[in-house]
C-alpha cells in the first residue's frame, strides 16, 4: 500500500474539496476502487477481506462486542495525556481500576472459558489484534497491570 500524509493545509483543503471525504474528515482508505472513510468501516472491510472477521454472523457479533469494549478502555488511555495535570492522578487511577477490575478480567474469562488462544472461533480475528494493541497501551501506562492475567500475557 502507499501511505500518504497530509503535509500542509493545502493538502487538507484539496482532499476535502475534491469530494474524497464523505464526512470531511480522515482517515480515508482507497481500496478495491472505493474510498472508504470511518475507522470502523475501514477496519471491518479489511478484516473481512483478509478473513479476520469470523466465519459467520455470530462470530462477527462477538468480535464487534469485544472490539467495542476494548475501544472504551483505549479511549480513556488515549485521552489521558490531555487532561490537566491536576486531574491526571485521578484519571490514571480510574484507568488502572477499570483495566484490572472490568476489562482485563472480561477478556481473561473469555479465553479461559473455551481454553483457546484466540477470542473467537479458535482463530486469529481483528478482536485479537485490537487486544494486543490495548495490552501494549496499558503496559505503557503500567507494565504491572497484566501481572494477574496470565492468558492475556
Amino acid at each position: 500500500f502507499e501511505e500518504k500524509f497530509l503535509e500542509s493545509p493545502e493538502d487538507w483543503d484539496k482532499l476535502r474539496n475534491d469530494g474524497s471525504l464523505m464526512f470531511q474528515q480522515v482517515p480515508m482508505v482507497e481500496i478495491d476502487g472505493m474510498r472508504l472513510v470511518q475507522t470502523r468501516a475501514i477496519l471491518n472491510y479489511v478484516a473481512s477481506k483478509h478473513d479476520l472477521y469470523g466465519k459467520d454472523i455470530k462470530d462477527r457479533a462477538l468480535i464487534d462486542m469485544y472490539v467495542e469494549g476494548m475501544a472504551d478502555l483505549n479511549e480513556m488511555i488515549i485521552l489521558f495525556p490531555i487532561h490537566p495535570p491536576e486531574e491526571q492522578d485521578a484519571k490514571l487511577a480510574l484507568i488502572k481500576e477499570k483495566t484490572t477490575n472490568r476489562y482485563f478480567p472480561a477478556f481473561e474469562n473469555v479465553l479461559k472459558s473455551h481454553g483457546q488462544d484466540f477470542l473467537v472461533g479458535n482463530r486469529l480475528s481483528r478482536a485479537d489484534i485490537h487486544l494486543v494493541e490495548l495490552i501494549y497501551n496499558v503496559e505503557e501506562l503500567d507494565p504491572n497491570l497484566t501481572a494477574t492475567f496470565p492468558l492475556l500475557k
